[in-house]
């Protein structure tokens, strides 16, 4: 699977990345009052974007040619994970729950450059899909660790 991956796509995910850089912003810029509901917003996107991740291998698992059948079931398990993890994170206390929706996007990018080793994956999705993964992950991390809110 080597589609290039075009510029709506590119411009939406970095797009995705403002709601994480705001809520970071905030908690560690914004006003004392705020910064608790901007970490409480930082972990409510992390969670949907980490659901979003697993669903993307959903509908991969469902638009699967016949060759691909054998990553039917590790398609479907990355497909489910995600939201579990991110259910779970909401449960957690802020910081905790934070540095768990990290850990889970990293996750998802480790497992996604396997997938795209196989051929499974666009390369260009993979590349995309780190840069993203990174300045998610930073955002959630530094909400984990942001003094004072």
């Amino acid at each position: 699977m080597q589609t290039p991956i075009a510029l709506p796509f590119r411009l939406l995910g970095y797009a995705g990345l403002l709601p994480f850089a705001a809520a970071a912003a905030l908690a560690l810029l914004g006003p004392l009052p705020w910064r608790g509901l901007a970490l409480a917003a930082l972990a409510a996107y992390g969670a949907v974007i980490l659901s979003f991740l697993g669903a993307v291998h959903w509908g991969l698992a469902l638009r699967a040619s016949p060759e691909e059948a054998p990553a039917a079931w590790p398609r479907l398990a990355l497909g489910v994970l995600p939201a579990l993890i991110g259910w779970v994170a909401l449960m957690l206390p802020v910081r905790p729950g934070l540095a768990l929706l990290a850990a889970g996007v990293l996750a998802v990018a480790l497992v996604e450059t396997a997938a795209a080793r196989r051929g499974l994956l666009p390369k260009d999705y993979l590349g995309l899909r780190w840069q993203l993964s990174a300045g998610a992950g930073a955002c959630l991390l530094l909400g984990a660790v942001v003094p004072g809110a």
